[in-house]
């Protein structure tokens, strides 16, 4: 219960107050991402070389950059990590590292993961799968950053200089 409450969660919880919900919904998102079919399209013929280096370099390509945002943004968030996108009471800006090549790197790196996933199985279903993470973690950063901006007056400033969910471009 110690771990719960160092990262902001209250007995009541089920307000939603803190963005517990976000939580809640970002984990069913993630099972239902994991049970769905691998469906390659059919105009695809996954025997072909081509498509097997496509995929595979597309496979490493995100799986390193997911690697990179999910390792450096845990190391640089450091204690200020919490699952609630609402800011941790005793939380520092980190504007630092990771961050300042992208606001939400835990985010893109789950991102990354998806897509990772779904150019290695070259499953379709899982493409569009990824797409609805990319969807989910957008609205739950715009959430996220009404509290920051609450919390730390520079963070619209540093919104202006550094992309939100893709690194340089968005």
């Amino acid at each position: 219960m110690k771990l719960l409450s160092d990262w902001g969660i209250t007995s009541d919880w089920w307000r939603g107050l803190r963005g517990e919900y976000w939580v809640i919904a970002q984990g069913v998102l993630l099972f239902c991402f994991a049970i769905l079919p691998n469906e390659q399209p059919s105009f695809i013929n996954i025997d072909s070389p081509v498509w097997n280096y496509s995929s595979l370099g597309l496979t490493v390509v995100f799986g390193v950059g997911a690697m990179i945002l999910l390792g450096r943004s845990l190391f640089d968030l450091g204690q200020n990590l919490t699952p609630l996108p609402h800011p941790r009471d005793e939380g520092q800006l980190v504007q630092t590292g990771i961050y300042s090549v992208v606001r939400h790197p835990l985010y893109s790196g789950v991102i990354f993961l998806a897509f990772t996933y779904a150019s290695w199985q070259i499953s379709w279903v899982h493409f569009l799968g990824a797409i609805a993470l990319f969807i989910f973690f957008d609205a739950k950063a715009r959430k996220e950053e009404v509290w920051l901006t609450d919390k730390f007056p520079a963070y619209s400033t540093y919104c202006t200089s550094v992309k939100k969910l893709i690194p340089w471009i968005y």
